[in-house]
């Protein structure tokens, strides 16, 4: 089983150079290989590419790779930024959210799925990916745009939401009651224990600051890595999704004095489990049931374009922004991935329709590709359009000019 976990590790840190090479997005490299080898793979020697001895470990790795990513998105996640953004998230996050919930309600309707289904659709065609939206930005040298604070604050307004959609979810799929009285109660539940953690748990900083004060870096993880599972697996046993946990854990030690050190000694392992997620995901893809959901998944990427720069110019506008700056907020936020699959686990965890899944692969594969294209592109995209921007000439003033002013 060793040698199979090297052998999965190292195809996926090849996969991973590849895709650096070519300036692409690492998570669908990620899920292809993923699908690439599994159910279909050839059995070399003594490896097997099927990892089937391995396939257990490899799930429970991707399995903390979702909880790593959720905490570390608490850790970045502030409060003051949210305030600072202002408009930016009352605005566009908000018509952000409605048209891209409303497109998943749509989608269902085309596809004609029960309203468990529908619920987590809208999930995953409302969640835009933070790792790849950032990625994005880092690669393209747009940080310091006046765009990319709009970006942030939406994408940030868009992780609240999923959080509590999340929930919402548990309540209605993972507790595999039908009853309308039990779903409300678990998520109300779900609701009630994000909010006392909120103001519990941040009372409880000066505390755990004391206890890290001065400690080695083994004690140091040691004590974030048992607040984080504790904090999971409580969050499990009362039917909220374990992800809802370890995203309250990362926010309430967003307060601590130690964010910084405590963000670069979880960031290898929200980068290696990270990984090790798309590629379990891949992993449980047959490739050759994905036919069906390739139509579905490409109307769906287009609507999500469209709803997005919609959403980009509602954003632009109110903000003081040029018309051209719709488009780089649009196709930036287009992107999806990581919360897109949890959706989707979450679906697959209450048995829902297998089409969830097809569909999610398949609709995840084309906007991490397509989006950061279109996004490198935006302003090529907008002249060709629209046209460039005409611009005053200001007239030259010659000496006289200055002297007589």
């Amino acid at each position: 089983m060793i040698l199979e976990i090297g052998v999965a590790v190292g195809l996926v840190a090849l996969v991973g150079l590849i895709s650096d090479r070519f300036r692409f997005s690492v998570i669908p490299f990620f899920i292809l290989i993923g699908m690439a080898l599994g159910q279909h793979a050839p059995q070399i020697g003594s490896i097997d590419l099927t990892f089937t001895e391995s396939k257990p470990f490899i799930d429970f790795m991707g399995r903390l790779g979702v909880l790593f990513l959720l905490f570390y998105l608490g850790l970045e996640f502030s409060v003051g930024r949210l305030v600072k953004s202002g408009k930016s998230i009352l605005t566009g996050g908000v018509f952000y959210v409605i048209l891209n919930f409303c497109s998943g309600l749509l989608m269902g309707w085309l596809m004609n799925l029960p309203f468990k289904e529908t619920m987590v659709l809208c999930g995953i065609m409302t969640s835009s990916s933070t790792a790849i939206v950032a990625k994005v930005l880092t690669d393209l040298k747009r940080t310091a745009n006046p765009e990319t604070e709009v970006i942030l604050g939406m994408i940030m307004f868009d992780d609240l939401f999923i959080a509590m959609h999340i929930s919402f979810l548990s309540g209605l799929i993972l507790t595999g009651s039908s009853s309308f009285w039990t779903v409300a109660g678990t998520s109300l539940l779900a609701l009630a224990f994000i909010l006392a953690f909120l103001i519990l748990g941040r009372k409880l900083v000066p505390a755990i600051d004391k206890v890290l004060q001065d400690k080695s870096s083994e004690l140091f993880i040691l004590v974030i890595f048992a607040l984080l599972f504790i904090v999971a697996g409580f969050s499990e046993t009362i039917h909220v999704a374990e992800a809802i946990g370890a995203l309250m854990a990362g926010l309430v030690l967003a307060d601590s004095q130690y964010i910084k050190r405590i963000e670069q000694l979880v960031l290898p392992f929200k980068d290696f489990f990270g990984a090790m997620f798309f590629f379990s995901f891949g992993l449980s893809i047959d490739p050759m049931s994905l036919g069906g959901a390739v139509l579905w998944a490409s109307v769906a990427a287009l609507i999500t374009v469209v709803c997005n720069i919609g959403s980009g110019y509602v954003a632009s506008y109110f903000s003081g922004l040029k018309k051209r700056n719709s488009v780089d907020i649009g196709f930036t936020l287009a992107a999806r991935g990581e919360f897109s699959i949890i959706m989707a686990n979450i679906g697959k965890a209450g048995k829902l329709m297998p089409i969830i899944q097809s569909f999610v692969v398949v609709y995840v594969l084309i906007l991490s590709i397509v989006a950061p294209l279109l996004t490198k592109e935006s302003r090529n995209i907008w002249n060709a359009v629209f046209g460039k921007d005409k611009t005053e000439k200001k007239p030259v003033k010659t000496l006289n000019d200055l002297e007589n002013s």
